[in-house]
């Protein structure tokens, strides 16, 4: 892979466990394909090694976070993008939307790195 993540690195299961949950709430949520876009730490931002998932449909609605019952086989992908992502929200993007959401490499663990104020559905970076 030409990102510089090893596929042994703890944030490569995380990235794709992310990627899966955006483009499939993309596709199923709005019937249309998906874009997907990954942006990584430039050489001249050293400080920061983040990796930026986007997802662009072609819907202008926002995303909905549901909280599913037990039973329930869907409606937790965005629970889930919360928990594993260090930062996450949406903004619109030409006549749809673009769901986004960054894991910092660098970072302590998720479960020990409080989350930005705003969680849920913050629309800026």
């Amino acid at each position: 892979m030409g990102s510089g993540i090893g596929a042994d690195e703890p944030v490569a299961e995380t990235l794709i466990l992310l990627i899966s949950e955006l483009v499939t709430n993309a596709v199923v949520h709005t019937g249309c394909p998906a874009v997907l876009r990954m942006l990584f730490a430039s050489a001249q931002s050293p400080e920061r090694d983040t990796v930026r998932v986007e997802v662009a449909d072609a819907s202008d609605c926002p995303p909905r976070p549901r909280h599913a019952e037990k039973d329930e086989t869907g409606g937790r992908g965005l629970e889930l993008v919360d928990g594993l992502a260090d930062r996450w929200g949406w903004e619109p993007e030409g006549h749809g939307k673009q769901i986004w959401c960054e894991i910092d490499r660098t970072a302590l663990p998720s479960a020990t790195v409080p989350k930005q104020p705003g969680g849920l559905l913050s629309r800026q970076a």
